[in-house]
């Protein structure tokens, strides 16, 4: 593989236009979706009998994506390449009752997902988007993408205290967006502006799960524009990164690949990944075994397969901060166009060991690709991914990577332009096996 050059961005332009195009892991996965149907690849429903033919197949679930490519002659036991991420990212999502207001203003009540920093979603233009639910029991995508909603701080003459103790916010009474004007607040006028956006007769939606995202999109930075800046990176660059690399291997690799390769990205992650659509939910081992039994195999073909399946977990990790780096451990501060990240924790909050560490080292040299280790500092609590739960529910050895950032679980994130590009380029060359 040539070495990146900054100019050489196609990857990274189209990975801006993957996250302005999924503002909620329902569009996300509907987009990854199309780009592996483009590759070759045909939806398969749950509730149909799968057959053991060969190619490229995947099943959504809500805000989750399965999708495998089998090489003919495949044997049942033939073992899985898995990369592993989620789609959903902390934001303002809406309340049952979602109409409210006061003192003149119509605002729209919302609920906290994950652990976002709130103060990056104060005074931003925000659109919304989601899933609509509807009466016949069919669903619709909604993308009100134009500025619709907005957070607005406090001024700094109310507040003379923020200067001096920082800013301070009660998640239930400081984060109602506004959306227009007037006293006359009605229930059901959100959902029935909604419709209206959406083109579907009054009275049709019965269910949704809305969420708001800032609309400003994703954009070079910096004086050689080495820095990508965007929002719900954590973690749809890796989704992004997971969905070119199976293409990629489907179209090129044929039946002269050694394994299965497959993307999991699943939802819920930021809130636990307890849900049917979650890492720690039956999705993935279900559509693993499915795909053996279907290919004539039996229980011990399940337990042989699962024994030689390496999943990679992608999601992200920090880069070194330059106005922060006491925050880090001294010796290991990734940085941003470095290449991706291999993330290690004793205490298996991260599931690499180093076993793991050499299948993804051998990756990364046979795309030619360098990396970066990251362990937290010992003074501070160390987050964790779907890694450990995949290791821990599958059986699988499970090595947890990803792709270094600041600003993380902000509003808008921040990474070095080529790491995208290398990221895939690795994902490529693990699921080549």
């Amino acid at each position: 593989m040539s070495e990146p050059s900054r100019f050489d961005r196609g990857h990274t332009d189209d990975l801006m236009s993957f996250l302005a195009a999924g503002p909620t892991p329902y569009h996300a996965v509907a987009n990854a979706g199309e780009r592996l149907e483009k590759a070759g690849f045909r939806q398969v429903m749950e509730t149909d009998a799968w057959d053991g033919t060969s190619g490229g197949k995947y099943v959504l679930r809500g805000g989750a994506i399965i999708a495998w490519y089998v090489p003919e002659g495949a044997a049942p036991h033939t073992p899985f390449r898995i990369v592993g991420a989620h789609t959903d990212s902390p934001n303002l999502r809406v309340k049952p009752r979602p109409d409210t207001g006061a003192h003149g203003f119509r605002q729209v009540a919302v609920e906290i997902y994950g652990g976002p920093l709130m103060n990056s979603w104060l005074d931003r233009d925000l659109g919304l988007a989601g899933r609509l639910s509807l009466r016949d029991g069919s669903t619709r995508l909604v993308d009100v993408s134009r500025p619709l909603l907005r957070v607005p701080q406090l001024a700094i003459h109310l507040d003379r205290s923020v200067s001096s103790e920082g800013l301070k916010l009660d998640k239930q009474r400081h984060l109602q967006p506004v959306w227009g004007l007037g006293d006359d607040v009605r229930d059901g006028d959100l959902i029935a502006f909604l419709e209206q956006e959406s083109g579907l007769p009054a009275g049709s939606v019965t269910g949704w799960d809305l969420m708001t995202y800032p609309v400003e999109p994703p954009a070079y930075l910096g004086r050689d524009q080495e820095l990508m800046a965007g929002p719900r990176m954590d973690n749809l660059l890796s989704v992004h990164a997971g969905t070119a690399a199976l293409a990629a291997v489907a179209t090129g690799g044929g039946p002269e690949l050694p394994c299965i390769p497959v993307l999991a990205a699943f939802d819920h992650e930021e809130t636990g990944s307890q849900s049917d659509t979650g890492a720690d939910g039956p999705l993935l081992g279900s559509v693993l075994e499915r795909s053996v039994l279907a290919r004539g195999g039996s229980y011990e073909d399940r337990a042989r397969a699962f024994a030689g399946t390496v999943c990679l977990s992608s999601d992200m990790g920090h880069a070194v901060h330059p106005n922060y780096a006491e925050r880090h451990d001294p010796t290991h501060h990734p940085r941003a166009n470095g290449g991706p990240i291999l993330k290690v924790n004793v205490n298996n909050r991260y599931a690499t060991d180093g076993s793991g560490r050499a299948v993804f080292a051998a990756a990364c040299e046979k795309a030619g690709v360098p990396f970066q280790t990251f362990v937290s500092n010992n003074s501070m609590p160390c987050g964790t991914t779907i890694g450990p739960i995949t290791a821990a529910r599958h059986g699988i050895r499970t090595v947890d990577i990803g792709t270094a950032i600041l600003s993380m679980h902000s509003a808008r994130e921040l990474c070095g332009a080529d790491d995208p590009f290398l990221l895939a380029n690795a994902l490529v060359a693990f699921l080549e096996g």
